[in-house]
């Protein structure tokens, strides 16, 4: 089969906690690809796993061709718990700074809610990009959720969050390794 391109493909964006700001690179990322889309969440202040993860479902079922996933942090923990609601076929998720939702000391409280995560294996190819100095996922938490899920991991040095505020706005290290992975899927 063909590797995947971008147009073979519906990129759905799946944000976290309070969605992904102008300088965040899954928005910078979203602006440049032409089949990508957000997930719309109706509260990006007050996330209820429920209804969370039958939004992502919804977009994924509505899609008409395979569908990318690219999940940060609380986005990470709504494709996870979504995916026994996916109907559509998932080409592959490439999931970044997944929080630790199985931490009591976890803030917002509320996230936890979202735990704990399934431990089974992934029914798609998928990436988790995770970082030594995370505040919301030790490393070894995420590397051993990556193991669960059957994921590549990929250890991003200390790079906090992953996220605008921790300086990986454009983050050209990351948008290379999701063009690599993206390759290596079957159109």
């Amino acid at each position: 089969m063909a590797a995947m391109k971008v147009k073979d493909a519906d990129i759905i964006f799946v944000p976290g906690y309070t969605s992904s700001g102008p300088e965040h690179w899954q928005t910078r990322w979203q602006s440049k690809l032409s089949t990508a889309r957000r997930v719309e969440q109706a509260d990006w202040g007050n996330p209820v796993r429920e209804d969370w993860t039958a939004t992502l479902a919804d977009a994924v079922n509505a899609s008409e061709r395979p569908v990318v996933l690219v999940g940060h942090s609380l986005g990470v923990a709504t494709t996870i718990q979504a995916v026994p609601r996916f109907r559509n076929r998932i080409a592959g998720a490439f999931l970044v700074a997944a929080p630790d939702v199985s931490n009591p000391a976890l803030r917002p409280e509320h996230l936890t809610t979202f735990g704990p995560y399934p431990r089974e294996p992934l029914p798609f190819p998928s990436i988790l990009v995770g970082s030594r100095n995370d505040p919301y996922c030790a490393f070894d938490v995420a590397e051993d959720l990556a193991g669960a899920w059957g994921s590549l991991f990929i250890d991003a040095g200390e790079s906090g969050h992953i996220n605008a505020d921790s300086g990986h706005g454009p983050w050209p290290e990351g948008s290379m390794t999701f063009a690599r992975f993206l390759s290596q899927l079957k159109a």
